[in-house]
């Protein structure tokens, strides 16, 4: 072999050993920055639960204590922006910044999702009921379905996006986006959706907050209701890129759900058992609902881990 091809020859490899060497260090340093962002995303989410239990504990105590349902109502109102101020906190401790709860708008198609679901899925429970027992109440109907009422179906639902969005911005603003960085959809979603449920608890076992009939069965109703209603706006908070879609279902499901489809019902035992939160319609419809998400959770996009800045903690 020739002496210019015997160094050509070396050359080249040289170049490949050099691009080896390369390429393996750049995988070595993605996969310390993988395990450094899962590191901090578990201490955010331990920190945020922390807080969030803390900050709601008082409010536990205080809201059953109220003397009148305008203070029971501030109360539960403060209550449901433990979860976003805890977050906050989170955040401004691990982060230095606010990044990271989806306040983008992104695709409306998400957004009007968010917002239209819980309506017709409201509609479907009750639209049901008022057909099998007769239980559609013409007269507030009347009332309600005029230019009248419309400032005051616009305020209520605007209070209730608004208490929505204390929850949410723990919920899905950090809780859900956090759990995805070191955990899978499955289980990221069921496990977000017990912990939102067993936030409530306190409330319905000390408090009003339950339905008309055994205490048993507002827990047994609530619970699969509340764990397939996380799993649902997990996935649209992780398929939209934003927090907006689950704030708008939480607020126009409570509006709707406690208050403006109630309103349009003569209630009866037999109602009661079927409709609302504490229903068994309710966890019927959103477990079929949280199936269909799950079935489709390989169209979520998938996490980059590529959210731990040099000035973070990571230790």
């Amino acid at each position: 072999m020739a002496p210019a091809t015997k160094n050509a020859f070396a050359n080249k490899n040289a170049f490949a050993t050099k691009n080896e060497f390369a390429t393996k260090k750049l995988a070595v340093a993605a996969e310390k920055l993988a395990f450094a962002t899962k590191k901090l995303a578990r201490k955010e989410v331990v920190l945020f639960l922390a807080l969030t239990l803390c900050l709601s504990t008082v409010f536990y105590y205080l809201i059953p204590k109220a003397q009148t349902n305008s203070d029971a109502l501030l109360l539960t109102a403060l209550l449901m922006w433990c979860p976003a101020v805890a977050a906050i906190l989170t955040r401004l401790h691990y982060q230095k910044n606010l990044d990271g709860f989806g306040f983008g708008w992104n695709e409306t198609r998400w957004q009007l999702a968010g917002a239209f679901i819980p309506v017709l899925l409201g509609l479907a429970m009750f639209g049901s009921v008022w057909l099998a027992f007769g239980a559609f109440n013409v007269q507030t109907a009347e009332q309600m379905f005029s230019t009248a009422f419309l400032f005051a179906f616009a305020s209520s639902l605007a209070l209730n996006l608004l208490f929505a969005l204390g929850e949410e911005l723990g919920w899905r603003g950090l809780l859900v986006p956090e759990l995805s960085k070191f955990t899978g959809f499955t289980k990221l979603a069921l496990l977000s959706g017990t912990i939102w449920m067993s936030w409530h608890l306190p409330l319905i076992l000390f408090g009003s907050y339950h339905g008309s009939g055994p205490l048993w069965f507002s827990l047994a109703m609530f619970a699969p209701s509340v764990i397939g209603s996380g799993v649902v706006i997990a996935w649209l908070r992780l398929k939209s890129g934003s927090v907006w879609p689950a704030v708008f279902f939480h607020g126009v499901w409570n509006y709707f759900i406690q208050r403006f489809y109630p309103s349009l019902t003569f209630s009866s035992p037999e109602t009661d058992a079927i409709l609302g939160e504490f229903g068994w319609a309710s966890p019927v419809l959103f477990v079929v609902l949280a199936f269909v998400c799950w079935h489709y959770r390989g169209k979520l996009p998938k996490v980059t881990l590529k959210t731990v800045k040099p000035s973070q903690p990571q230790a």
